[in-house]
């Protein structure tokens, strides 16, 4: 062997080349990781407004859901119904247009909770309320459990569809 070869101890890694840089690729990254986040932040604020400003009917159709439960042993819990439903009505209002949904009764009352649902309220829906408010106990004992059970799901309706004034 000659001297002149260089021996493994003397063998040296190959330098590798320098690191390419990412700086012009991810300039529109960036931008985009920003328009997201932008996106994202409007959503989010969208979401939480609306579940906020739908608080109230969730409230509602909670009670309705604990009122037909308590119906069903004893009409007398049917009693409730008006007065939720007017309690949900003036939720959705803003403070301006209380004053004109709480003056409703009768066929004008009616009428404004059957703009919203396309199938409406049973037709005696009128006579049920006015039953459910003023009547005497016995005669809301006597209720036909089916047309009770129609008008509480007309209710329902009329709840999860309404339109709230923004």
């Amino acid at each position: 062997m000659s001297d002149a070869l260089p021996g493994l101890d003397a063998l040296r890694e190959l330098p590798l080349p320098a690191a390419v840089s990412y700086w012009p690729q991810t300039w529109g990254w960036a931008a985009l990781a920003v328009v997201l986040g932008v996106g994202g932040a409007w959503a989010a604020a969208t979401i939480w407004r609306r579940r906020r400003r739908n608080l109230y009917r969730r409230q509602a159709l909670k009670a309705l859901q604990q009122l037909a439960r308590e119906a069903e042993r004893d009409p007398l819990a049917a009693r409730g119904l008006p007065a939720l439903l007017k309690r949900t009505a003036l939720a959705a209002q803003a403070s301006g247009g209380r004053a004109g949904v709480a003056s409703l009764s009768g066929q004008s009352w009616l009428a404004y909770l059957e703009r919203d649902v396309p199938q409406g309220f049973p037709k005696e829906a009128p006579a049920l309320m006015r039953l459910l408010a003023y009547a005497p106990d016995e005669a809301v004992r006597e209720l036909d459990s089916a047309t009770l059970t129609q008008l509480i799901r007309a209710s329902r309706d009329w709840m999860v569809k309404h339109h709230v004034a923004a």
